[in-house]
């Protein structure tokens, strides 16, 4: 498994792979052609000038396929400087195979590397599998709190070490 930026090619891979638990517990709606487009661009864009959002294509080692993804904020609203915020989704076809909490691991190293001291994945308190996914990873529950949207989350938190002392994926 490897972690690279977003291309304008993956577009068709997501779309096939976005779902209800997708919709459900990330985009509150299915994705389009044009917004997936769009928002791919707008990653695309921030890595070129080094924004606060540093999005990642999960994909397989082997044939590079598209998976998933995951993505590092350093601008969510209730962070505090040096923390980091994570999210991540998979594909249906991949799920339960260990690879999201792979790509945390890999993120984690990348976030200690930009700077990070301690990165925070925020869940809804519902969505158990993403819950455990960060557990797995070596994250501990710290807090639940009432977003500005109105809805909950569970904050979970991990110290990052410097770079080369990181859990290996």
């Amino acid at each position: 498994m490897v972690l690279s930026p977003p291309r304008l090619d993956d577009v068709d891979a997501h779309l096939a792979g976005d779902d209800e638990l997708l919709v459900r517990w990330l985009s509150g709606e299915p994705a389009t052609r044009a917004g997936t487009e769009a928002y791919f661009r707008h990653c695309i864009e921030q890595w070129a000038t080094c924004g606060p959002l540093r999005a990642f294509g999960i994909r397989t080692a082997a044939r590079r396929t598209l998976v998933g993804y995951i993505d590092l904020r350093f601008d969510v609203v209730g962070l505090e400087p040096g923390q980091g915020n994570i999210s991540y989704a998979l594909y249906p076809d991949w799920r339960g195979q260990g690879l999201v909490t792979r790509a945390v691991r890999l993120i984690c190293r990348y976030a200690a590397a930009e700077g990070v001291t301690q990165a925070v994945i925020r869940v809804d308190p519902e969505n158990r599998a993403s819950a455990a996914v960060a557990r797995r990873s070596g994250f501990i529950h710290d807090k639940q709190l009432l977003e500005d949207d109105g809805n909950r989350t569970d904050w979970y938190l991990l110290g990052l070490p410097d770079e080369g002392v990181l859990p290996s994926a």
